[in-house]
C-alpha cells in the first residue's frame, strides 16, 4: 500500500482488513466524540506527529534497546494501519469507525495500539474487546474520567472510564497518576471506588515502592493499557491540554509497562491527549513514541520470548 503519510517508526503500512502475520498494529484516531461538533479536537494532529517523532530512529530490529532490555520491538512484527476514518460532524460514526478498525486487527490475532486523538477515542476501542473478556484496564492519567456526561455528551473525554466500567468484559480498573483538579467531583470519586476501581493518586505512587503499585494489577486477566499522556509528568511530556505537575516519570512508566507484562497478557493500548502545539521542541512526542516502542517490546517478549 502506497501512502504519502508517515507511518510509526517507518514500519510498513498495512490494511486492517487483511492483516496476516503482524504481532502489533498501530492505528490513529484523530476524531472521537467531540463536545462541540464542527470544531476539531485539541489533539487532532497527534497521530501523525507521533508517527514522525522517531523518523530519525526508524525500526531497526537488530538494535539493542536498553529501556526494554531486548532488541527493538522485542522481536515483534509491527505494521501501521493508518487512521480510522472520521470527521467533525458525526460522533457516532467516528466511534463506529474506531471500533471496526480495532475489531479487524483483533480478528487477525494482532495486538492493536491506538494513537489519538483525545481521550474519547478509547471508548469504542475498549468496546471492541467485548468478545474477548475478561479485561483489566490499567489507566495512566491525571484524571479519573468518571463523569457520566458533560454538556449532554456521554462519550466525551471526561467519561472514558465510566463508559468502560459499564462494559461486561471489563472486570477491573486500576487508575494511576490522578492529581490536581479535573472534571471529577467528589461523587465521581465515590462512584468509581464503589464500582471497584483502584485509584492510586500520583502522591501515593511516589511514596510507594513501584513493585507494590504493580501488585495492585490483578494477575491473570488480559491487560489493556489506557495511557492519557497528561498522566506523565509535564517535564517529560509538556504537550497536553492541562499540565498537572507531579506526574508519572518516564522511568516509572517503564517499570509499570514491564511490570504488568509479568502479571498478564497485554492485548491492547492507547496513547491519547497529546497536543502538538504545546510541545514546540518535539521532545514530548519523542518520549511518547519511545513509550509506545516499549509497549511493543513488552508484547514482542510475551509473544516470542526474551
Amino acid at each position: 500500500m502506497a501512502s504519502s503519510k508517515p507511518t510509526f517508526c517507518d514500519v510498513p503500512l498495512a490494511d486492517a482488513a487483511s492483516l496476516t502475520k503482524a504481532d502489533v498494529a498501530v492505528f490513529g484516531a484523530p476524531h472521537g466524540s467531540l463536545y462541540q461538533p464542527g470544531t476539531a479536537s485539541h489533539a487532532v494532529d497527534a497521530p501523525d506527529t507521533l508517527r514522525s517523532a522517531l523518523a530519525w530512529y526508524s525500526h531497526n530490529p537488530q538494535s539493542y534497546d536498553f529501556d526494554a532490555m531486548t532488541n527493538v520491538f522485542g522481536g515483534a512484527d509491527v505494521v501501521d494501519c493508518g487512521d480510522a476514518p472520521g470527521g467533525l460532524d458525526d460522533n457516532a460514526a467516528n466511534r463506529a469507525a474506531i471500533a471496526d478498525m480495532a475489531r479487524g486487527i483483533l480478528d487477525a490475532d494482532t495486538v492493536p495500539i491506538l494513537i489519538g486523538g483525545d481521550d474519547s477515542t478509547p471508548i469504542p476501542f475498549i468496546g471492541a474487546y467485548g468478545r474477548r473478556g475478561p479485561l483489566t484496564i490499567l489507566q495512566i492519567d491525571a484524571h479519573i474520567d468518571w463523569r457520566d456526561e458533560v454538556d449532554g455528551e456521554h462519550f466525551g473525554f471526561s467519561s472514558t472510564m465510566r463508559r468502560a466500567s459499564e462494559m461486561d468484559h471489563v472486570k477491573s480498573i486500576v487508575q494511576i497518576g490522578a492529581r490536581g483538579p479535573g472534571s471529577a467531583r467528589p461523587q465521581e470519586v465515590t462512584e468509581a471506588r464503589d464500582w471497584g476501581a483502584t485509584i492510586i493518586p500520583a502522591r501515593q505512587l511516589h511514596q510507594q515502592p513501584i513493585a507494590e503499585v504493580i501488585e495492585s494489577v490483578p494477575r491473570g486477566p488480559d491487560i489493556y493499557l489506557a495511557i492519557d499522556v497528561d498522566g506523565i509528568d509535564p517535564a517529560v511530556v509538556p504537550g497536553v491540554l492541562l499540565p498537572a505537575f507531579g506526574g508519572v516519570t518516564y522511568t516509572q512508566m517503564l517499570e509499570l509497562i514491564f511490570g504488568i507484562a509479568e502479571r498478564g497478557r497485554i492485548v491492547g493500548a492507547n496513547f491519547v491527549e497529546y497536543v502538538p502545539d504545546k510541545d514546540p521542541t518535539g521532545t514530548g512526542a519523542q518520549a511518547i513514541a519511545r513509550l509506545i516502542c516499549n509497549v511493543i517490546a513488552a508484547i514482542g517478549k510475551q509473544r516470542h520470548g526474551p
